[in-house]
């Protein structure tokens, strides 16, 4: 496999090389919380009701923002999208001209190194569908 990544900008990138840089970590998947007064941007443990919690990837993928209109559609022409990912996420990391992590299935060959890195959201998150939304702020995380 060629290391596409390196070659090519974001906006060179096929649609499956595009999605290929996902690793499947989940993060973008959970509610986040935005300070009104600083812009700071806070993740909570709370997830999309469409995140699978055992695989960590969209259970309706291609309808995704059809269900959930606020979801993120990243695209390069929208790259003040990519502040509201973590900061291990490739799109973000490449957008920012840094590497991607020794743990990302492109480099580990291996689509469940995410998880063994334990950076993946897998057994660390609750539904939405468990939360009322007035108590977001009681599941705000620091993720590594």
């Amino acid at each position: 496999m060629t290391s596409f990544w390196r070659e090519k900008s974001l906006a060179e990138m096929s649609p499956e090389e595009w999605e290929q840089l996902c690793d499947g970590c989940g993060k973008c998947c959970l509610h986040k919380l935005e300070d009104e007064d600083t812009g700071e941007l806070f993740f909570t443990r709370v997830t999309c009701r469409y995140l699978d919690e055992n695989t960590c990837r969209c259970t309706d993928y291609p309808n995704r923002k059809t269900n959930v209109p606020e979801c993120l559609v990243l695209s390069t022409q929208q790259p003040e999208t990519f502040e509201w990912l973590p900061q291990t996420c490739a799109y973000r990391l490449l957008a920012e001209g840094e590497a991607l992590p020794q743990w990302h299935p492109l480099l580990s060959g291996d689509a469940n190194s995410v998880h063994t890195a334990e950076i993946s959201v897998m057994g660390k998150v609750l539904s939405e569908t468990l939360v009322h939304p007035d108590g977001l702020e009681e599941h705000i995380v620091h993720w590594v």
